[in-house]
């Protein structure tokens, strides 16, 4: 009878749960593994630090729909995950993350990098376990899968002591687990969504409210047909964007506000109150507004704020049952006096930053490299934005018009995301066009990964806002704030990449189109005007 080692029970596990890239930096106890899964024809990415391990994976999960696999070594490898893990789970993103660990045998004995591994993941991860028995690897994949990607989605933590990859077992005593099922439709209780409709039906000014819940559940047609068949405007949460197309008559950006402070129906469709929504409370929202919630945890209905119909279920279902209710119910074309007064707002929204977009004032201001970049993009590229001001002004000015084509440093605020992310999103959508919009400070994080990606030949284009400092203050004399401005596109002549520095609004078109004509991984370095400020909510209040 033929013997298999616990790391390749590893990689075959992986493959039956449908893993074709493995993002990872190489190292024990992990080699015998990863060098498993390149055998079985993975895709084998190594990054250079395994906080970006995990954000790559991430973005490769939300533009495939996959749950994104990153593996790293024990110690201090392992516990570089943290960040990137806890990342994925407040942002809800299928992550299934492998760490070595110091073998069981010699736990407690101050063995090679040994730490409680395990006890640190917990807190960050949705689920975290340890592998103890080499004949149960596949079962412990599978388990690492099914908390990934059920439910509210998030990063799973498997801890792999060297002893138990290093143990061989007879290959008829493994356990082989079905691969893990997904995407369990659960419909919402039908008297509850009748109730929901009939409030919608006889609202004056609904509004729709939507979060990364309906990309995962793969509910975008759903949402742009009841916005169709309803003519209820939406919003989205910030990673939520494009699920419906945003040139869509009834999205009005720049009214956001008026939006959220006077509506009289609010339909908030698999989204959190989380701070990114202001806890869906005054003074942001009305406190007023009858409140429908749609969610697939039942523990977020309600959390934060009161709702007054709340249904437990899959969006895509409760969608498709809100949709069987339509007929007859609503007028979605007519001209109602909300849909005007919003559109109104939109309007002066839009000329207020209009002046800024236009200028060809000298440091570039960055709603004008913004509005470069966005009459540059392909109405389908994948725009990653990482930053503080930059990513404001991206928000404000920067439209998607396709769900999963979005991604930013989400409800975590994690500031570094932004090469890794347009790495993972590359890897997983190679015939779209990705182009990352980072802030100088936020780039400098994670900026060796341009050279993972022009060493697996992966061809983002990096625009970095250079306005010399954090939030914009190089001169303003506060700690900590000044950077200088740096020639980070030189990097790219010793990485073998594509380099270009740019000072003058008109520079900015040609810059991008040569750098995506090179072929290669590229930075465009965009000097721009410090003293610019982008408006944002506030997010937190440090008094009691």
């Amino acid at each position: 009878m033929a013997k298999v080692y616990g790391y390749e029970i590893i990689a075959r596990a992986l493959k039956n749960e449908g893993a074709d890239t493995l993002f990872f930096i190489m190292g024990g106890p992990m080699l015998g593994a990863q060098d498993s899964c390149r055998q079985l024809g993975m895709r084998m990415i190594d990054v250079r630090h395994e906080q970006a391990a995990a954000m790559v994976a991430n973005a490769y999960a939300r533009v495939t729909g996959k749950a994104g696999v990153c593996a790293t070594a024990s110690g201090p490898a392992a516990t570089n995950l943290l960040t990137g893990l806890a990342h994925a789970l407040t942002d809800a993103a299928p992550i299934v993350a492998l760490g070595g660990a110091s073998p069981i045998h010699q736990f407690h004995t101050e063995a090679f990098q040994e730490v409680d591994q395990l006890s640190m993941m917990r807190p960050s991860a949705k689920w975290a376990g340890q592998a103890v028995s080499s004949k149960r690897m596949a079962e412990y994949i599978n388990l690492a899968y099914r908390h990934a990607m059920n439910g509210r989605m998030g990063p799973a933590y498997l801890d792999l002591p060297g002893d138990v990859l290093y143990s061989q077992v007879e290959e008829e005593d493994i356990v082989w687990p079905e691969p893990a099922k997904t995407h369990h439709r659960m419909p919402g209780d039908p008297g509850l969504v009748q109730e929901a409709m009939k409030l919608l039906a006889n609202a004056e000014r609904p509004v729709i409210v939507s979060g990364t819940g309906v990309i995962w559940s793969q509910a975008s047609e759903e949402l742009e047909q009841f916005v169709n068949e309803t003519g209820i405007p939406f919003y989205t949460t910030p990673q939520g964007r494009g699920v419906v197309p945003e040139d869509h008559p009834r999205c009005f950006l720049s009214a956001r506000s008026m939006a959220f402070r006077e509506p009289d129906v609010i339909l908030f469709l698999a989204t959190r109150f989380n701070y990114v929504i202001s806890h869906g409370q005054a003074l942001r929202f009305s406190p007023d507004a009858k409140i429908i919630q749609v969610n697939i945890d039942p523990t977020e209905i309600g959390h934060n704020r009161p709702v007054d119909i709340g249904i437990v279920g899959d969006c895509k279902t409760v969608l498709q049952q809100m949709l069987e209710l339509v007929p007859g119910k609503f007028e979605p074309q007519k001209d109602t006096p909300w849909i005007s007064a919003l559109r109104e707002q939109d309007m002066k929204g839009q000329a207020r930053i209009e002046p800024f977009m236009t200028s060809d004032e000298e440091p570039i201001h960055p709603l004008r490299l913004c509005k470069e970049v966005k009459d540059f993009l392909d109405r389908d590229a994948i725009l990653v934005v990482d930053g503080q001001e930059i990513l404001n002004y991206g928000r404000q000015s920067i439209p998607t018009f396709k769900p999963r084509h979005r991604l930013n440093s989400g409800s975590f605020d994690t500031m570094g995301v932004g090469v890794p992310f347009g790495v993972g999103a590359k890897v997983g959508a190679p015939d779209k066009q990705v182009l990352v919009l980072h802030g100088d400070g936020s780039f400098g994080m994670n900026a060796m990964e341009m050279d993972t990606a022009v060493r697996h030949n992966i061809p983002i284009v990096t625009v970095i806002s250079l306005n010399g400092g954090w939030t914009a203050d190089p001169e303003g004399g506060k700690v900590g704030r000044t950077l200088g401005y740096q020639r980070y596109e030189k990097m790219m002549d010793a990485f073998g990449g594509h380099g270009e520095y740019v000072e003058k609004p008109a520079e900015i078109r040609p810059a991008l189109e040569r750098a995506y004509a090179s072929g290669k991984p590229a930075i465009v370095n965009v000097k721009t005007d410090f003293r610019a400020r982008a408006t944002t909510m506030r997010f937190t209040d440090y008094t009691t």
